[in-house]
């Protein structure tokens, strides 16, 4: 496999385990919220809260990813790094 195929494999993988994440949360947070009785008002707190927790397990699985393989190997740069001075080339 080349370079854009892995990539393009990757962020689809990537994208389904950051939604299986946020539907586990939510999921966790319903029966929470049942079992506690709670108001469902917090169910917009339970979305938010799962938003948020499947993006920082998110960031966690995908360092723990990266110490452990190169990524720049097999998977094309995403983003180009800025210029040291930070503004666009010189044209000639």
């Amino acid at each position: 496999m080349n370079k854009k195929l892995n990539t393009a494999l990757f962020l689809i993988g990537a994208t389904i385990l950051n939604l299986v994440l946020m539907f586990v949360l939510i999921i966790l947070g319903w029966v929470g919220i049942a079992a506690l009785k709670l108001p469902p008002l917090l169910l917009i707190v339970v979305f938010l809260g799962s938003m948020v927790g499947s993006f920082l397990i998110y960031n966690q699985v995908i360092k723990f990813v990266s110490r452990k393989i190169d990524m720049e190997k097999y998977f094309l740069p995403l983003f180009r790094r800025r210029r040291p001075g930070g503004g666009a080339a010189p044209k000639p």
